[in-house]
């Protein structure tokens, strides 16, 4: 296998929501494949100057309220200056309410961050990728999209929406280079879920539903979006990648449905 086909040297990317988390994982995993990379956070400075530690201390850092359409724009505007070859939008929202409780400033605000954003940021970054003929974009998903919850019924709708909004872009711009995909995620630990991972019941109720019989980390879905901005992927476009320990196929052998989890 040619190697220099998982190469992003020479390519640009921008990785929203890289202050921690997945995102962090994915930044420093695209800059370490050789990509320069520009990192998004929104009240975190501290948190992506420690991801800009781990790639260059030149890492360019940026900051924008995706909750605020108008700074969304600002910021795509911005970071449009310079040519994106690989946009990984990241950056999201969950807030858990009961469904019941649901109100408009819940749903807008989920919308604004989750959905509108990434419309946004396609908008103005994908039309110069098509036009230079090379270019990748890669949403997280997750996997309440398929296997949603009541509490997080905003947050697990629009992850299936983003779907297809990523499908009905990626049928335009194929034949330019331009690929768009989904990795969706299932229980990952990050810096937002440690403390429930701390709780060792919990995490083995997690780890008894799961087919690989463990909660996942960041580091473990890195190599999905590593592949999917590389040229070993430039056949591969509209695709949702669960990386979820088999989680999307079916709670793990023995679970009785409607354990919790």
């Amino acid at each position: 296998m040619n190697r220099e086909r998982f190469s992003l040297a020479g390519r640009r990317a921008l990785v929203t929501g890289a202050s921690s988390g997945i995102g962090r994982a994915v930044a420093i995993a695209l800059a370490q494949h050789g990509a320069s990379v520009v990192l998004h956070h929104f009240g975190d400075l501290d948190g992506a100057r420690e991801t800009a530690a781990a790639i260059g201390l030149d890492t360019e850092i940026l900051e924008a309220d995706f909750t605020d359409s108008e700074a969304v724009s600002a910021f795509a505007d911005e970071v449009a200056a310079n040519p994106i070859d690989i946009l990984i939008s990241n950056a999201a929202i969950e807030r858990r309410r009961p469904w019941g409780d649901v109100d408009g400033s819940h749903i807008q605000a989920h919308v604004s961050a989750n959905f509108s954003a990434l419309l946004a940021l396609t908008a103005k970054l994908v039309p110069p990728m098509a036009k230079r003929g090379w270019g990748r974009v890669v949403a997280t998903g997750s996997v309440m999209a398929k296997r949603p919850r009541a509490e997080t019924i905003v947050y697990a709708s629009l992850k299936a929406a983003q779907l297809t909004a990523v499908r009905a872009m990626a049928r335009d711009v194929a034949r330019h280079g331009v690929t768009m995909n989904v990795v969706s995620p299932g229980a990952i630990e990050t810096e937002a879920t440690a403390e429930r991972y701390r709780d060792g019941s919990f995490r083995e109720a997690v780890a008894a539903k799961i087919p690989a019989g463990r909660h996942g980390q960041a580091d473990d879905l890195v190599g999905a979006f590593v592949f999917l901005c590389s040229d070993a992927a430039r056949y591969v476009t509209g695709a949702d990648i669960p990386v979820d320990g088999g989680w999307t196929i079916g709670d793990a052998p023995g679970v009785l449905p409607g354990a919790a989890a």
